[in-house]
Formats: structure tokens, C-alpha cells, sequence
């Protein structure tokens, strides 16, 4: 998909906003980020009761001068965007509208607030101020390594569920409703605890075949984690024998070569000072 015909003014806000290779694209992204990160910081001390009864209307004005300014920005990203269709179905474009949505959202369902802390996830970015692209191509590595292997860890996940089924229908009829096991969901919840090793400890057998049955669904437990850990490493690894590539600044997305002026996605130049 090629890029569109950028105005001059467009072109120099582009190469400030979605670059990292000038002085001032680096100073936008690092302001960006410190923004975020005191955003972040205000909606998590409105959560705390004693904070949000002295400064709950103070901090709702700063969220929603904060709301307004990643408005703006994101609607100047859509303007001066080289391919916005691109930008906008992006990881960066989709975080970026979900972090300004929950603001507009509460106006009519107050409960969504706390949802701005997926404002969070807009630090991000910070890989790319760094210049930390080998970090985003490992990233970028383990998400073809989990596509890969996703069939074999559903087949796995299911074995999973049908033997976590089959323990708990065992300790519901071993046990019974005496014991703490009402009824089969809440066996079946006590399989779950068990075999993922977690061990709440509020349900628990008491007869001797229980605690036999239940030693059983431990050991299982500790002999099935290693099996999607294995599936995923094979795939790590044989994906990490592959060429590094290199990432857009615009639309995030992977698979180019790492000689690549520009994407192959969206058009965009991936890296500025080789335009």
C-alpha cells in the first residue's frame, strides 16, 4: 500500500511525531512518554479513597486535560500519517484510541473509568525513542513463536481441561458435599487450583482416597507445565535462526528486510535519516 502526498508542514510534524532519528522526534516521544506516566499516576492515586475524597475533582480536571491533549495528538496523528488506514488498524493507532476512549466512555457508564489505565500501555513507545529495535524484533519474535504453536497449545489446553474435568468429577464422588465439594463446578474449580499448583487451601480432601487422588492430580500438575514451555521454546528457537527484521515507526508491523527504506505495509520511511 503506498504512502499518500504529505503538505511540507506535514511531512516536518511526521518526521517529529512518528520518527525517532531527529533531536526533536526524540524529545516529542520522551515528553509523550512523561505524560503518560503522570496520567497514569493520577488515575491510580483517584482510586485510592483517601486521595479521591481531598483531590477528586482536581484530578478529574487533569484527566480530562489530559483526555483532551491525546485527542489532539491522535487526530494530528490520523492528519499528517503517511497511510492512515494503516495507522489506524496499528498497534500503536489502536492503543492510542483506547487510551482516549474510556474518558468519553464514562460520561455515560462511570463504571469504565479505571479502564484509562490502558494508557499505560502507550509507553511503549519507549522502545522506539531508544532505538531498542532488536528489543521490538525479539518481541515480534515470540508473537510468530506463539502464532506457530497456537494448535499444538490448544490441543494441549484441552487435554489440560479434560483431565481437570475428570479429577474433579473423581474428588466430587470421593468426597461428596460433606467434604466441601457441593457439587461438580466446585470440584472441578479444586482440580483447577490443584494442578496448576496453586493450593488455595479452601477446599481440600479429607478422606484417605482424596488425598490420594488429589497427590495424583498434583504430580500431573507438575508434569504438564513443562509441555507448552517445550512446544513454545521449538518454536523460539527455530524462529530465532531467521533474518532480524526491522519494525515501521508508524504502523509497528514486522517482516521487512533489514536493508528496508520503507514499509512494505503502509509506505511509510523507516527510518528517517535515510530518506
Amino acid at each position: 500500500m503506498s504512502a499518500r502526498e504529505q503538505s511540507p508542514l506535514q511531512k516536518r510534524l511526521y518526521t517529529i511525531i512518528f520518527g525517532t532519528e531527529t533531536p526533536g522526534g526524540k524529545w516529542f516521544d520522551i515528553a509523550l512518554i512523561t505524560v503518560i506516566l503522570v496520567s497514569v499516576t493520577v488515575i491510580i492515586l483517584d482510586s485510592m479513597p483517601d486521595y479521591h475524597a481531598r483531590y477528586g475533582d482536581l484530578f478529574h480536571d487533569i484527566e480530562w486535560g489530559f483526555t483532551l491533549l491525546f485527542t489532539a495528538e491522535y487526530l494530528l496523528r490520523i492528519w499528517i500519517a503517511q497511510n492512515r488506514r494503516a495507522y489506524l488498524f496499528s498497534v500503536y493507532g489502536i492503543i492510542d484510541l483506547l487510551s482516549i476512549l474510556p474518558t468519553y466512555l464514562a460520561l455515560l457508564m462511570p463504571q469504565t473509568a479505571p479502564l484509562l489505565i490502558i494508557r499505560l500501555l502507550r509507553v511503549l513507545r519507549v522502545f522506539r525513542v531508544l532505538r531498542l529495535f532488536a528489543y521490538l524484533n525479539e518481541a515480534n519474535q515470540v508473537a510468530g513463536a506463539l502464532r506457530q504453536s497456537a494448535r499444538q497449545i490448544f490441543v494441549f489446553f484441552a487435554m489440560v481441561v479434560t483431565t481437570m474435568v475428570i479429577f474433579g468429577c473423581l474428588l466430587y464422588v470421593i468426597e461428596g458435599p460433606d467434604n466441601g465439594f457441593d457439587n461438580i463446578p466446585v470440584s472441578i474449580y479444586w482440580a483447577i487450583v490443584t494442578i496448576t499448583t496453586v493450593g488455595y487451601g479452601d477446599v481440600v480432601p479429607v478422606t484417605p482416597l482424596g488425598r490420594l487422588v488429589s497427590a495424583m492430580g498434583m504430580l500431573v500438575g507438575y508434569a504438564i507445565i513443562a509441555v507448552p514451555t517445550g512446544i513454545f521454546t521449538s518454536k523460539l528457537m527455530s524462529g530465532a535462526a531467521r533474518k532480524l527484521t526491522v519494525n515501521c515507526p508508524q504502523c509497528a508491523r514486522a517482516g521487512h528486510e533489514p536493508d528496508a527504506r520503507h514499509c512494505k505495509y503502509c509506505g511509510a520511511g523507516l527510518f528517517d535519516d535515510k530518506e
